[in-house]
Protein backbone atom coordinates (compact mmCIF):
# COMPACT_ATOMS: atom_id res chain seq x y z
CA UNK A 1 0.00 0.00 0.00
CA UNK A 2 2.63 2.40 0.70
CA UNK A 3 4.33 2.20 -2.59
CA UNK A 4 0.95 2.12 -4.50
CA UNK A 5 0.70 5.74 -2.51
CA UNK A 6 3.98 6.66 -3.29
CA UNK A 7 3.49 6.07 -6.87
CA UNK A 8 0.22 7.84 -6.97
CA UNK A 9 1.20 10.68 -4.92
CA UNK A 10 4.12 11.05 -7.65
CA UNK A 11 1.54 11.35 -10.50
CA UNK A 12 -0.43 13.71 -8.38
CA UNK A 13 2.31 16.27 -8.10
CA UNK A 14 3.75 16.26 -10.97
CA UNK A 15 3.08 18.71 -13.37
CA UNK A 16 2.23 21.77 -11.03
CA UNK A 17 2.31 25.16 -12.80
CA UNK A 18 0.21 28.59 -12.12
CA UNK A 19 -2.63 28.07 -10.11
CA UNK A 20 -5.84 29.31 -11.05
CA UNK A 21 -5.91 28.45 -14.49
CA UNK A 22 -8.39 26.17 -16.08
CA UNK A 23 -5.40 23.61 -17.46
CA UNK A 24 -5.27 20.28 -15.55
CA UNK A 25 -2.53 19.69 -13.50
CA UNK A 26 -2.43 23.73 -12.69
CA UNK A 27 -3.67 23.50 -8.64
CA UNK A 28 -2.26 24.21 -5.44
CA UNK A 29 -4.18 21.58 -3.10
CA UNK A 30 -7.01 19.52 -2.92
CA UNK A 31 -10.05 19.73 -1.01
CA UNK A 32 -12.12 16.25 0.30
CA UNK A 33 -15.96 16.54 0.22
CA UNK A 34 -17.64 14.13 2.49
CA UNK A 35 -21.37 14.59 2.27
CA UNK A 36 -23.94 13.04 4.82
CA UNK A 37 -25.66 11.10 2.59
CA UNK A 38 -29.11 11.14 4.80
CA UNK A 39 -29.24 15.22 4.23
CA UNK A 40 -28.41 14.74 0.68
CA UNK A 41 -31.64 12.06 0.50
CA UNK A 42 -34.26 14.33 2.50
CA UNK A 43 -33.24 17.51 0.63
CA UNK A 44 -32.72 16.02 -3.08
CA UNK A 45 -31.91 12.72 -3.61
CA UNK A 46 -35.96 11.26 -2.20
CA UNK A 47 -37.64 13.21 -5.08
CA UNK A 48 -35.26 11.59 -7.78
CA UNK A 49 -36.03 8.35 -6.33
CA UNK A 50 -32.34 7.68 -5.84
CA UNK A 51 -31.00 4.39 -5.75
CA UNK A 52 -28.26 5.78 -3.16
CA UNK A 53 -31.13 6.62 -0.49
CA UNK A 54 -32.56 3.24 -0.44
CA UNK A 55 -31.73 1.82 2.77
CA UNK A 56 -30.22 -1.31 1.77
CA UNK A 57 -27.60 0.80 1.02
CA UNK A 58 -26.50 1.74 4.90
CA UNK A 59 -25.06 5.11 3.59
CA UNK A 60 -23.47 7.56 5.97
CA UNK A 61 -20.43 10.17 5.07
CA UNK A 62 -20.20 9.37 1.32
CA UNK A 63 -17.28 10.68 -1.11
CA UNK A 64 -18.96 13.96 -2.60
CA UNK A 65 -15.65 14.40 -4.42
CA UNK A 66 -11.29 15.33 -4.42
CA UNK A 67 -11.63 18.93 -5.70
CA UNK A 68 -8.30 20.45 -7.19
CA UNK A 69 -8.16 23.78 -5.64
CA UNK A 70 -5.93 26.95 -5.96
CA UNK A 71 -4.89 29.48 -3.17
CA UNK A 72 -7.81 31.84 -4.99
CA UNK A 73 -10.61 30.06 -7.12
CA UNK A 74 -10.10 26.41 -8.39
CA UNK A 75 -10.21 25.02 -12.22
CA UNK A 76 -13.09 22.94 -13.38
CA UNK A 77 -14.05 21.20 -16.84
CA UNK A 78 -10.61 20.69 -17.77
CA UNK A 79 -9.85 20.03 -21.15
CA UNK A 80 -7.44 16.90 -20.48
CA UNK A 81 -5.70 14.42 -22.44
CA UNK A 82 -5.53 11.97 -19.67
CA UNK A 83 -7.73 9.04 -20.40
CA UNK A 84 -11.19 8.39 -19.05
CA UNK A 85 -12.56 5.77 -16.09
CA UNK A 86 -14.58 3.59 -17.88
CA UNK A 87 -18.10 2.80 -17.31
CA UNK A 88 -17.20 0.20 -15.26
CA UNK A 89 -14.60 1.93 -13.18
CA UNK A 90 -17.21 4.41 -12.37
CA UNK A 91 -19.56 2.02 -11.15
CA UNK A 92 -16.93 0.71 -8.87
CA UNK A 93 -17.18 4.16 -7.00
CA UNK A 94 -20.16 3.55 -6.13
CA UNK A 95 -19.85 1.67 -3.02
CA UNK A 96 -17.98 5.34 -1.26
CA UNK A 97 -19.99 7.69 -3.55
CA UNK A 98 -23.10 6.40 -3.75
CA UNK A 99 -23.77 6.15 -7.23
CA UNK A 100 -21.35 5.48 -10.59
CA UNK A 101 -23.15 8.67 -12.02
CA UNK A 102 -21.77 10.94 -9.18
CA UNK A 103 -18.14 9.47 -9.98
CA UNK A 104 -18.22 10.56 -13.94
CA UNK A 105 -19.78 13.72 -13.11
CA UNK A 106 -16.86 14.20 -10.62
CA UNK A 107 -14.22 13.13 -12.82
CA UNK A 108 -15.44 15.66 -16.05
CA UNK A 109 -16.11 18.55 -13.75
CA UNK A 110 -12.75 18.06 -11.14
CA UNK A 111 -11.32 15.02 -11.81
CA UNK A 112 -9.88 16.05 -15.59
CA UNK A 113 -8.13 19.19 -13.53
CA UNK A 114 -5.91 16.65 -11.40
CA UNK A 115 -3.64 15.91 -14.35
CA UNK A 116 -4.01 12.32 -13.43
CA UNK A 117 -5.82 9.96 -15.95
CA UNK A 118 -9.33 8.27 -14.28
CA UNK A 119 -8.26 5.17 -13.15
CA UNK A 120 -5.39 6.88 -10.79
CA UNK A 121 -7.72 10.09 -10.18
CA UNK A 122 -10.19 7.23 -8.52
CA UNK A 123 -7.13 5.18 -6.86
CA UNK A 124 -6.20 8.80 -5.50
CA UNK A 125 -9.79 9.68 -4.32
CA UNK A 126 -10.65 6.73 -2.73
CA UNK A 127 -6.99 6.85 -0.76
CA UNK A 128 -7.91 10.01 0.60
CA UNK A 129 -11.87 8.85 1.57
CA UNK A 130 -10.11 5.98 3.39
CA UNK A 131 -7.39 8.01 5.43
CA UNK A 132 -9.88 9.72 7.29
CA UNK A 133 -11.75 8.32 10.05
CA UNK A 134 -15.55 9.41 9.57
CA UNK A 135 -17.09 8.85 13.38
CA UNK A 136 -19.47 5.88 13.77
CA UNK A 137 -21.70 7.49 16.79
CA UNK A 138 -23.24 9.44 13.74
CA UNK A 139 -23.97 6.03 12.29
CA UNK A 140 -25.63 4.89 15.31
CA UNK A 141 -28.69 7.71 15.73
CA UNK A 142 -31.98 6.58 15.50
CA UNK A 143 -33.77 9.37 14.86
CA UNK A 144 -33.29 13.28 13.57
CA UNK A 145 -31.18 15.43 15.92
CA UNK A 146 -30.69 19.07 16.26
CA UNK A 147 -27.37 19.95 17.42
CA UNK A 148 -24.33 22.58 16.86
CA UNK A 149 -22.84 22.48 13.10
CA UNK A 150 -19.34 22.71 15.41
CA UNK A 151 -20.05 18.93 17.19
CA UNK A 152 -20.00 17.57 14.30
CA UNK A 153 -16.38 19.12 13.31
CA UNK A 154 -15.35 18.19 16.99
CA UNK A 155 -16.36 14.61 16.28
CA UNK A 156 -13.77 14.74 13.17
CA UNK A 157 -11.19 16.62 15.08
CA UNK A 158 -11.12 14.16 17.66
CA UNK A 159 -10.55 10.80 15.98
CA UNK A 160 -8.28 12.05 13.44
CA UNK A 161 -5.59 14.29 15.15
CA UNK A 162 -3.65 15.18 12.54
CA UNK A 163 -6.23 17.77 11.51
CA UNK A 164 -6.78 21.29 12.97
CA UNK A 165 -9.72 23.59 13.20
CA UNK A 166 -7.73 25.05 9.91
CA UNK A 167 -7.98 22.28 7.76
CA UNK A 168 -11.63 21.30 8.13
CA UNK A 169 -14.97 22.99 7.72
CA UNK A 170 -18.53 21.80 7.96
CA UNK A 171 -21.03 23.20 5.85
CA UNK A 172 -24.72 23.30 6.37
CA UNK A 173 -28.05 23.08 3.59
CA UNK A 174 -31.20 24.59 4.18
CA UNK A 175 -30.99 24.23 8.00
CA UNK A 176 -29.17 20.54 7.77
CA UNK A 177 -25.03 19.32 8.06
CA UNK A 178 -24.48 19.14 4.65
CA UNK A 179 -20.84 18.31 4.09
CA UNK A 180 -17.46 18.17 5.56
CA UNK A 181 -14.50 19.33 3.76
CA UNK A 182 -10.82 18.72 4.29
CA UNK A 183 -7.79 20.65 2.58
CA UNK A 184 -5.32 18.23 2.02
CA UNK A 185 -2.21 18.95 -0.35
CA UNK A 186 -1.31 17.06 -3.46
CA UNK A 187 0.00 14.42 -1.88
CA UNK A 188 -2.64 13.98 0.85
CA UNK A 189 -1.08 15.25 3.49
CA UNK A 190 -3.83 17.83 5.84
CA UNK A 191 -2.91 21.42 5.47
CA UNK A 192 -5.30 24.72 6.52
CA UNK A 193 -7.71 25.94 3.96
CA UNK A 194 -7.42 28.61 1.44
CA UNK A 195 -9.15 31.74 2.45
CA UNK A 196 -12.20 31.54 -0.13
CA UNK A 197 -12.76 27.67 0.93
CA UNK A 198 -16.82 27.71 2.28
CA UNK A 199 -16.43 29.16 5.32
CA UNK A 200 -18.25 26.99 8.60
CA UNK A 201 -21.75 26.70 9.42
CA UNK A 202 -22.95 28.87 12.42
CA UNK A 203 -25.89 26.79 13.09
CA UNK A 204 -26.46 25.66 17.29
CA UNK A 205 -29.28 23.61 15.92
CA UNK A 206 -28.68 22.26 12.69
CA UNK A 207 -30.53 18.75 11.86
CA UNK A 208 -28.81 16.00 11.42
CA UNK A 209 -31.01 12.81 10.09
CA UNK A 210 -30.22 9.23 11.00
CA UNK A 211 -28.84 6.63 8.31
CA UNK A 212 -31.49 4.99 6.78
Amino acid sequence: MKSAFSALAALALAGAGTAGADEPGEFDYYVLALSWSPTWCALEGDARDADQCDPRHDFGWTLHGLWPQSEIGYPQDCASSGRDPSRRQSDGMADIMGSGGLAWYQWKKHGRCSGLDGTDYYALSRMAYEGVVRPPLLRQLDHIVELPAQVVEDAFLELNPVLTDEMIRTTCQSGHIDEVRICLTRDLQPRPCGADVRRDCTLSDALLPPVR
